[in-house]
């Protein structure tokens, strides 16, 4: 398996490896060819460190080649296992061994799967990439997700996806102690939208239409000032009232625009797919 986690231990790459577990911890795993359950073990361990993702390091030891090394560490059992933090031997197993045993020795000194992820995550998230984050940060448990600093980091990335409904949702519920500046600069970026998305323009286009109610012109010039400020469910929903009556009022401009909004929203999108839905519904 190729990777750049996973290393042949020999006298030349030695003493680099193993100082390289003051950065990255570092797992040994000594195997021989007399011994079957070792080779049996390699791809299993293999698989185990690219999980981490980074996050360790896996180096093979071939004990009849690497005898010098092998002795050095004294091996009497194969397979064997030491896993090294700060350079400096932490824990270990001897003899065969189920990959759930080794998972179980590296869960006592190793971050969680669960929390390598949100930190990959919060890594996206200092580089901008909010629309990569948003996927780990859905795949967290409920029960981690419920915690302050994941739910800042998912406001954070649905405010730059410009899904402000579920980042507001998501805000009123952060617990005291993480309504920090991170937290507030999340609920000023909100406000700002909030008051973006409610213009001088945009209500009086709601008042005209509030005492004009079958007015079509109105009805289409108000979802295009929706769609500009992200809200877009708004703006769908204002324009199936008249679709649904005439799919061609104001000569096909209606349907226009709704199609334009699906479009922007993108094939992903649920609600995009909820009115495309109820759109080929009357279609066809």
């Amino acid at each position: 398996m190729q990777s750049p986690y996973i290393v042949e231990l020999n006298e030349q790459n030695f003493r680099q490896v193993l100082e390289g577990s003051m950065e990255t911890p570092v797992l040994l795993h000594f195997f021989a060819s007399v011994s079957q359950e070792s080779i049996d073990l390699i791809p299993a361990v293999q698989s185990l460190t690219q999980d981490y993702d980074g996050a360790l390091t896996l180096a093979l030891v071939d004990c009849e080649k690497q005898q010098a090394i092998a002795a050095q560490f004294g091996i009497q059992a194969l397979p064997t296992i030491a896993l090294f933090i700060n350079g400096q031997p932490v824990d270990g197993l001897g003899g065969p061994q189920p990959i759930e045993a080794i998972e179980q020795m590296l869960a006592k000194h190793l971050p969680s799967k669960e929390e390598l992820t949100i930190q990959k995550a919060l890594k996206l998230i200092e580089q901008g990439q909010h629309t990569a984050a948003l996927p780990l940060l859905d795949s967290i448990s409920e029960e981690r997700a419920a915690k302050g600093d994941v739910k800042l980091a998912k406001a954070d990335c649905l405010l730059e996806t410009q899904q402000f409904d579920l980042a507001e949702a998501l805000l009123a519920h952060i617990p005291l102690e993480y309504q920090d500046n991170y937290f507030k600069g999340l609920v000023a970026k909100l406000e700002l939208h909030k008051q973006a998305a409610d213009s001088p323009e945009i209500q009086s286009l709601e008042t005209q239409l509030e005492t004009q109610p079958d007015n079509v012109q109105l009805a289409c010039d108000l979802a295009k000032q929706y769609h500009q400020v992200n809200r877009d469910e708004e703006a769908l929903a204002l324009l199936w009232q008249f679709l649904v009556r005439d799919l061609n009022a104001l000569e096909g401009e209606l349907k226009k625009t709704f199609m334009d909004i699906l479009s922007a929203l993108g094939q992903g999108n649920p609600i995009a797919g909820k009115y495309r839905r109820q759109l080929y519904s009357i279609l066809y």
